[in-house]
């Protein structure tokens, strides 16, 4: 089933608005996580043209690399470690105006300049994936984006069922 993804020119309420129905149609019918992070990565990617959109799964003591969208990325994170580690240790939605102000923050880029990292819980509510968006500009993501991001990974923690 083909499914069109547009990027929209309006506010970034609607352009959410617009590609979460799409994430669920791309995600409703299939059973495997990979496949389901991989689309839903592209998606939010066509749809924002974020400079990197990814999602690391937990495995053990780390975080390892899964579906991405963009420049290569760092492989393995250790837990607490990075942004994406603290968000997996804290069980929280992190937001950072500059990563450079970040104390431990792993540049996997020197071009990433924000950053905005969220849980994705099992039915357990334990951290199984971690959703990782860097953009290029400073300040890109804001409380707005937070909403609409958990959202989305709680659409995706159904489908870990």
């Amino acid at each position: 089933m083909a499914h069109d993804l547009t990027i929209n020119d309006g506010s970034k309420a609607q352009k959410y608005d617009d590609v979460i129905p799409q994430i669920e149609a791309l995600i409703s019918d299939e059973k495997d996580i990979t496949a389901n992070l991989a689309n839903t990565a592209a998606a939010l990617w066509q749809t924002f043209g974020f400079f990197w959109i990814g999602f690391y799964r937990v495995d053990g003591d780390e975080l390892v690399l899964g579906p991405f969208q963009g420049p290569v990325a760092c492989t393995r994170i250790a837990f607490g470690k990075g942004v994406c580690g603290k968000s997996w240790q804290d069980n929280t939605t992190v937001i950072v105006e500059d990563v450079d102000a970040f104390p431990g923050h792993i540049a996997c880029s020197s071009l990433s300049r924000s950053e905005i990292v969220v849980p994705v819980r099992n039915s357990n509510g334990e951290v199984a994936y971690i959703l990782d968006i860097d953009s290029d500009q400073l300040a890109s993501f804001d409380q707005q984006d937070q909403q609409y991001l958990e959202k989305i990974v709680d659409i995706l923690a159904n489908r870990l069922q």
